[in-house]
């Protein structure tokens, strides 16, 4: 994606453009996948540990990424369609993990989800939908 496209994603988003942050969200639009912290810091190696959480967390907070619960304990990242705002993280959409590569994405063909009901007095926060299989490249390779 060329910088004057970044650099929009950033303002829409109220942030500040730093070539941190440009670099960071260059590494996941063209990844095309969730990454984790430790992903940016093996590709990112001019930034720091510190520098780069933070910038998964202002990205996070200003609704540029969401967070991916795995099943390793570790959490990823992902890109938050144009769905999200700093007020609200809203993502009806369903993550796949392949159990040959370990790769996670989201998966942005839309999946109808079914509703879901709560017992009374209980007040949904986010729904995590990860499907587990085997992805594309590992079942064409």
């Amino acid at each position: 994606m060329e910088t004057k496209g970044r650099k929009e994603i950033l303002k829409r988003h109220g942030m500040r453009v730093t070539d941190c942050r440009l670099d960071v969200l260059d590494l996941f639009i063209n990844r095309k996948q969730a990454l984790s912290q430790k992903d940016l810091e093996e590709n990112l190696t001019a930034y720091d540990r510190v520098t780069l959480y933070r910038t998964l967390h202002s990205f996070i907070d200003s609704g540029v990424l969401h967070k991916i619960p795995n099943d390793n304990g570790i959490a990823s990242y992902g890109v938050c369609f144009d769905t999200c705002s700093p007020e609200s993280h809203q993502h009806d959409h369903v993550h796949f993990k392949c159990t040959a590569c370990g790769q996670l994405e989201c998966i942005e063909e839309h999946i109808h989800l079914p509703a879901i009901s709560l017992p009374r007095n209980y007040k949904m926060g986010a729904v995590d939908i990860i499907v587990n299989g085997v992805c594309g490249t590992c079942t064409a390779g």
